[in-house]
Order: structure tokens, then C-alpha cells, then sequence
């Protein structure tokens, strides 16, 4: 039988001492409507992760059917925040699958390190798709910050206003400003977000089968009133109201109007450092 030499000894009653090493991980940014990945940086919330142990690691960039990944340098072992830029007015079974495409290749890049997707607002529709497609098999949290989960009015208004029937929407085109235009590109996103009822997307997507992992709600609201904001309510905003999440998602609330903010950043950055 061999016996360990005295270091050999020493090694292993040190490594009982020492605490095993720290896995990092790794975190996933992804805006909501009408936004970009500069929504991050425009908010503080990147700058405020970052000063918390969460590194800038680099930003995928959609390009046309292609996601094309720009790296920053970090450092070997610690934290790393991805942004992810989509086509935010494209449907969003199209945005899930260029996100689903960055996710596949940060897998790659650190298989052994898990990760959290952060969505706002529509943002968190299309992650929730990209779970429920199977295709973040290395995903442990969900976070959701104002996502319209049971869809919002604010689609069935916008559809109205630009459902002008010919000829008379010949004009509306040429005299209606930017956002009408836009509204207008976006007609197949806001049908995606129309209230959840039988027969919508959020109604299909509500049902199915969301992974066992761990999911988190962040509500616009003061204490336990989930008010929630301008543009979604808080009832839509709350994880646990859909139905194959409910009773599974925690709840936090921020009193902040729909866009993002410094709050956020804090929020997060408590989150992901467990305290």
C-alpha cells in the first residue's frame, strides 16, 4: 500500500483547511422595446455592476440573421456581464433566437460557469421564450425587471392608432411623426405582447413549460403594492400570475417609473452577490 509523504500530507490537510475556490458566473443583459444594449450603460446599471464584481466581458451584436460577438478583455476567474443588442422591434420568437445563439456560445466559452439572464421589459418575454425552446441549457436564474408577463393595454392602444384603413392611411403615413412609424415597424412585436387570452402568444407562451430554475420578478411598485408603471401593471409584472411559474418566482419591488435606473443596478448586484 502507498502511503502519502509528509508533504503530500501537508498538501491534502491544507486543502481541507482552505475554502474550495469561488466559481464565477456569468450574467446576461437584455433590453426591452425600442432599446438597445446602450439602455445598460444610459441607466448606470452596467457601471454599478461593474464596481460590484461584475465585469464588462463584451456585447453580441445581432447582424441581420448572424449574432456577431465584439470581446472585452477580463480578467481569467471573475464575474461577467454580456450585453446582448437586438432587433428590438422584431417578433419575438426572432429575437429568442439570436439571444438563444449568444447563449450557445458563452456556454462554449465557459461551460462550467452558470448563468442568470437579466430581461427588462420585453426582454424578459423573450428570454422566458428562449427557456421554454430549450436552448439555455446553462441558465440557473431568471430575472425580470417590469416584463409585460401578461402582456399590457399599451399594445391593444398602439395597434389601434395605426390600424388606418386605405386610402386614408396613405396620409397618416406621410404626416405622422417617428413614433407612429414606429409603431407601425413593430406591429408584429406588439401583437406578440397583447394580453395573455387563448389564442395570443403570451397566452401560448404562459402555459408551457418553464425549466426548474430560479426566477425573480422586479415589479415597479411601493412595498407590497405592485403598482407597476405607465407601461405595464404590476400584476403583469409578477412571475407568480403565470401559470406555469406561480408560486415559484420571488418578488421584489422598486419604486421606479418602466425604464431603467441606478435602482436597478443596486438591485442586481445584491441579487447576483447573494446578499
Amino acid at each position: 500500500m502507498k502511503t502519502l509523504s509528509f508533504y503530500g500530507k501537508l498538501s491534502l490537510f491544507l486543502s481541507l483547511l482552505l475554502p474550495a475556490p469561488v466559481m464565477a458566473e456569468v450574467a446576461v443583459l437584455i433590453h426591452g422595446y425600442h432599446s438597445g444594449a446602450q439602455a445598460w450603460e444610459a441607466s448606470g446599471v452596467s457601471a454599478i455592476l461593474q464596481q460590484n464584481g461584475w465585469s464588462r466581458a463584451g456585447l453580441y451584436s445581432s447582424i441581420g440573421s448572424r449574432v456577431q460577438y465584439f470581446a472585452t478583455p477580463d480578467k481569467p476567474g471573475t464575474n461577467k456581464v454580456f450585453v446582448v443588442d437586438l432587433p428590438s422591434e422584431a417578433p419575438v420568437l426572432l429575437q429568442a433566437g439570436l439571444l438563444g445563439t449568444a447563449i450557445n456560445d458563452i456556454q462554449q466559452r465557459y461551460p462550467l460557469e452558470p448563468i442568470t439572464l437579466i430581461g427588462h421589459s420585453a426582454g424578459a418575454i423573450v428570454a422566458r421564450t428562449v427557456l421554454v425552446k430549450g436552448n439555455a441549457t446553462g441558465v440557473k436564474r431568471l430575472i425580470s425587471i417590469a416584463g409585460p408577463n401578461l402582456g399590457t393595454e399599451r399594445t391593444i392602444q398602439a395597434l389601434n392608432a395605426t390600424d388606418v384603413p386605405w386610402p386614408f392611411s396613405m396620409a397618416a403615413d406621410f404626416f405622422a411623426g417617428e413614433g407612429y412609424n414606429t409603431v407601425k415597424r413593430s406591429r408584429h412585436l406588439l401583437i406578440d405582447l397583447l394580453p395573455a387570452t387563448p389564442g395570443t402568444y403570451l397566452g401560448w407562451l404562459n402555459t408551457q413549460p418553464h425549466p426548474e430554475l430560479e426566477y425573480i420578478a422586479i415589479v415597479r411598485g411601493q412595498s407590497l403594492t405592485m403598482s407597476g408603471d405607465w407601461m405595464v401593471p404590476g400584476i403583469s409584472q409578477d412571475l407568480n400570475n403565470v401559470v406555469a411559474i406561480a408560486g415559484r418566482a420571488k418578488v421584489i419591488t422598486v419604486p421606479s417609473t418602466h425604464e431603467l435606473s441606478p435602482v436597478d443596478g443596486a438591485m442586481l448586484a445584491s441579487i447576483l452577490n447573494g446578499e
